[in-house]
């Protein structure tokens, strides 16, 4: 076994990997960036080294600064994590040049899965089915407007060198195809430097199911399925093992397929198949085909350690280090239910967002596996991925880790940032999802329920105020005391854009009475949140913000009685960067005239790219961006001439 490992990577994964390196006695080297020196990892890590600035370029893709580093401080092996450089070939080859362990798969296995179109070639011939659909080198337009004709519409187009969602354009009709090819690859070329894409019947019910293999450069086994179904954006939100209505019949096939998948390509270490499964009539042994190969340790793989109860990190490691694998396929079962959900700083009504902000408020549930790589006061930054944590829930039965999974959320408190932590829990009780009737369309289709907002009760704007007045840490023995009954304030709170006026009575050290239009209601503090009506209910004064958190987070504003809103200076007509952010393309300039939801600036923030569109047609006054430039949250982009001009 190794004595010293560096981890090329950051966050919740480097995190995850020093916790089990650590319990197995082996000694951690974290890298960081500019934006990373105070980061969790680094504090966890027995030594951390300096690679660059903030922009993954210049810091965690320096695969020959990472293996210098690694050199420098004595470590044997370097560990990817997911993300990166963990299926970069020549990273690959320059770690084993140096004399290291890379702890993954050889550079010939990731190479042949490197490029969907061939890794699809090569799992025809391993006997895995594939999607039906055209894969070659021919890549004139009219050329694939005819293969995807000879298929069947509709059809999905795909980068080669996808993934994450990018040059990826779902097309219906012939009609659409030439636009929806132009655009897949205008964004193919941008993420990977590679326009290629390859052309694939789409399945009307898709369920994305993947099977977690692992290999030893001779034999390989597979660790059972997960079902990644609900997505959005093509990215994942909540994973779950084992797939609801598998049969062991279904299972059995679809783990020999990924078995021989990985056997093809001499694989050693942890992997995952991905299959898309036609759910149109349940899962049937030919409604299922091979998408492509992720040749790395996924986000999503604690929910088969939660059922199988192996540590796949701890595997990575032992293999990695010369031993065969620990278990035999025999020896591996299947024990309960497991779920995951992805916490990420996000503005979901916006259209999923990526968020920024400092983490004024944190707290995991002690009933739940959290994986994270933040803490309070920590800030989610504009560099990389916006993930804050994932929560991890197991159970005999789906019913009841789905349950534990909906209480968990509830449990969790994240104040700071905008997050996607209420949408997450009305998923848990979406009623499709419950009976486990779900395809990757499912976010999609129900998106507007499930971003509904509920309307504020008076038992929160109870609590709301009770905290505003900071009633959980008045010490006086004598607060509320008064010889003519209740005296009552006022307490001004702002929800969303409304204002919300309400009185407060304090009657004791730690009870008031608080007037909600014509009801009262008794408020009582409990040890960092209020119990009201019989409920309890947590609650934190942050920065001049009320949080209450649970199944449904509130955040109040408290008005500063001396502020006044000043003129923004910005009118309807300027076109403002959503989030922080890189100007990858700008499209227009001064005196051209646009339509209304034409392309004008191309912003990539969180390693997804965001086009800004005009929201109406009218004449372009100003560019006030230039590619390459970094811009906040707020900052002008474009103008256009005001609608009374010209």
């Amino acid at each position: 076994m190794f004595d010293n490992i560096l981890i090329a990577n950051r966050g919740e994964i480097a995190c995850r990997i020093i916790r089990t390196a650590r319990a197995m006695g082996v000694r951690c080297v974290a890298v960081y960036s500019d934006a990373d020196a105070r980061a969790l990892h680094v504090d966890m890590a027995d030594e951390a080294v300096h690679i660059g600035g903030p922009a993954p370029r210049d810091s965690y893709l320096r695969g020959d600064v990472i293996i210098q580093a690694a050199l420098d401080t004595g470590a044997q092996a370097i560990h990817p994590g997911y993300g990166f450089l963990s299926e970069n070939p020549d990273f690959v080859d320059a770690v084993t040049a140096a004399g290291l362990v890379f702890i993954g798969p050889s550079a010939s296995a990731i190479r042949a899965m490197g490029l969907k179109d061939a890794a699809k070639a090569l799992m025809h011939d391993a006997g895995v089915p594939v999607v039906p659909g055209y894969h070659g080198a021919d890549q004139d337009p009219a050329h694939l407007a005819g293969a995807a004709d000879a298929i069947g519409y509709p059809v999905l187009i795909k980068a080669v060198a996808g993934g994450g969602g990018k040059g990826m354009r779902l097309v219906n009709t012939p009609a659409d195809f030439m636009d929806a090819l132009e655009s897949a690859r205008g964004e193919a070329a941008t993420a990977f430097g590679n326009d290629t894409v390859l052309v694939e019947k789409y399945i009307t019910k898709p369920r994305h199911i993947e099977v977690q293999v692992f290999g030893d450069g001779v034999d390989a086994v597979h660790l059972f399925e997960r079902d990644c179904s609900l997505q959005r954006r093509h990215q994942k939100v909540i994973e779950e093992a084992p797939a609801p209505g598998m049969s062991d019949t279904m299972r059995a096939v679809m783990g020999q397929a990924a078995v021989r998948a990985a056997r093809a390509i001499g694989y050693a270490g942890a992997g995952t198949v991905e299959f898309i499964v036609d759910g149109s009539d349940g899962l049937r042994t030919d409604g299922f085909w091979f998408m492509e190969m992720n040749t790395r340790l996924q986000v999503e793989h604690p929910v088969t350690e939660a059922i199988t109860g192996v540590d796949l990190v701890e595997w990575q490691l032992r293999v990695a280090a010369g031993e065969g694998l620990p278990l035999r396929q025999q020896d591996l079962a299947i024990t309960g239910h497991a779920f995951e959900a992805r916490l990420y700083a996000e503005d979901v009504p916006a259209g999923f967002l990526p968020a920024t902000g400092r983490l004024t408020h944190l707290r995991f549930p002690d009933a739940a596996r959290s994986d994270s790589g933040v803490r309070a006061g920590d800030e989610i930054s504009p560099w990389y991925d916006p993930m804050i944590a994932k929560i991890i829930t197991h159970g005999a039965s789906r019913a009841i880790a789905l349950k534990r999974l909906e209480t968990a959320l509830a449990a969790t408190e994240v104040a700071g940032a905008v997050t996607n932590l209420a949408f997450l829990g009305a998923l848990t009780r979406d009623a499709a999802f419950a009976t486990g009737d779900m395809d990757t369309g499912l976010i999609e289709r129900s998106i507007t329920s499930l971003t509904a907002d509920a309307d504020v009760t008076g038992r929160e704007l109870a609590a709301a105020a009770a905290c505003a007045i900071g009633l959980d840490s008045l010490s006086d023995p004598l607060a509320g005391f008064s010889l003519t009954g209740p005296v009552w304030q006022d307490v001004s709170l702002i929800h969303g854009s409304d204002p919300l006026d309400l009185r407060i009575a304090v009657t004791g050290p730690t009870r008031a009475v608080v007037a909600v239009g014509t009801t009262e209601f008794s408020v009582d503090s409990d040890d960092g949140g209020f119990r009201v009506a019989g409920g309890r209910i947590s609650a934190r004064c942050i920065a001049g913000h009320v949080h209450l958190f649970g199944a449904t987070p509130r955040v109040f504003v408290l008005p500063d009685p001396l502020s006044r809103q000043g003129a923004l200076g910005i009118g309807a007509d300027v076109v403002l960067a959503p989030m922080p952010g890189l100007v990858k393309a700008v499209f227009v300039k001064a005196g051209d005239i646009v339509d209304k939801g034409a392309r004008l600036v191309v912003l990539e923030a969180m390693k997804m790219e965001h086009t800004l569109v005009a929201a109406r047609a009218g004449c372009i006054a100003e560019v006030l961006v230039q590619p390459a430039a970094q811009v906040a949250a707020g900052t002008p982009l474009v103008q256009l001439e005001d609608e009374g001009e010209g």
